[in-house]
């Protein structure tokens, strides 16, 4: 059986990559009209795409989801408001340092401060430089995805600490270095990525589920957008602040 879904999911995203490489191949061969450079590797790397995207699957739906979901009900029955709110803020935080894209990102940003002349072109600089914004988004994240816990606990509306934190964006950007700020709007989508959105997601869920009288379909989404916006905030005044 369990093979059976994993061929299953394998052939699943096949078809979902299918669209990019018909696209790559139209307009390569059509539009800038050359032969693909490198076949063989293109070919397996697009293998190795869907293997690990299937794992990837695999994986999410075999420990990510069931772990956020089975600590959501394992706090929410303990009764524990302390412990949850702490849980949410070390999920958040341990969730966005471990993103990739988010690693990558703060190595070219301090590479770039670097060329610009914002910080020193050193390798202490810039290894300083990028771990201060791998923390501050982590931080934020993990604040956020407090937040939203909170939220869920007291039944708030999703729009309320949205609309708050979309104010505090447009009240702290004019005064933020404007070489920070597309960092910072990027922040958001950066941190909430492959490993964060499933966990927080489960997590969420999962307590909306287990708590009486909250509905999972309204309660329990709306965490990512916090986790997207909250950033924005935490890297700007990191800006301001170096």
């Amino acid at each position: 059986m369990l093979k059976n879904r994993f061929v299953q999911q394998l052939f699943s995203s096949f078809i979902d990559l299918t669209p990019i490489l018909v696209v790559v191949l139209i307009f390569q061969v059509l539009i800038i009209r050359q032969p693909l450079p490198d076949a063989a590797n293109l070919i397996t790397g697009a293998l190795f795409v869907i293997i690990g995207l299937t794992l990837f699957i695999q994986g999410l739906e075999q420990s990510l989801f069931p772990l956020g979901e089975s600590m959501a009900y394992a706090f929410a029955n303990k009764g524990s408001l302390f412990w949850l709110l702490a849980f949410a803020f070390c999920l958040g935080f341990g969730a966005a340092v471990a993103e990739p894209a988010l690693l990558a990102i703060a190595e070219k940003a301090a590479n770039i401060a670097s060329i610009g002349n914002m910080i020193e072109q050193t390798d202490t600089a810039k290894g300083n430089y990028a771990f201060g914004l791998r923390m501050t988004v982590a931080l934020s994240v993990g604040f956020s995805i407090l937040i939203g816990i909170l939220r869920i606990i007291r039944g708030w509306p999703v729009y309320y600490p949205v609309f708050c934190a979309y104010a505090c964006v447009a009240i702290i950007t004019p005064f933020a270095p404007a070489e920070i700020i597309g960092i910072a709007y990027d922040a958001g989508g950066i941190a909430t990525s492959t490993i964060t959105v499933p966990l927080v997601t489960a997590l969420g869920v999962g307590l909306a589920t287990a708590i009486k009288g909250r509905n999972p379909m309204t309660d329990g989404f709306g965490l990512i957008i916090l986790a997207s916006i909250t950033p924005m905030i935490f890297v700007m005044a990191y800006g301001m602040i170096i």
